[in-house]
């Protein structure tokens, strides 16, 4: 991945994220099964550690 893909793809989790987030809020509410958006919650802010020390180490590389 490039840097250019890589922010793309940190912009669609952190959307993800937050449309997420919003509908947790919603079965929190209505004492829906929130499992689910927890789990998905937790891969996304995984993967989003992932793509930013990724993005870290491009960005580093080219400033050498």
């Amino acid at each position: 991945m490039d840097k250019k893909q890589i922010e793309y793809k940190i912009l669609e989790l952190k959307d993800e994220y937050l449309q997420l987030q919003h509908n947790l809020e919603k079965l929190e509410y209505v004492k829906g099964n929130i499992a689910p958006l927890e789990k998905r919650l937790s891969e996304i802010e995984e993967e989003l550690n992932s793509l930013n020390q990724l993005l870290r180490k491009i960005a580093g590389q080219t400033q050498k």
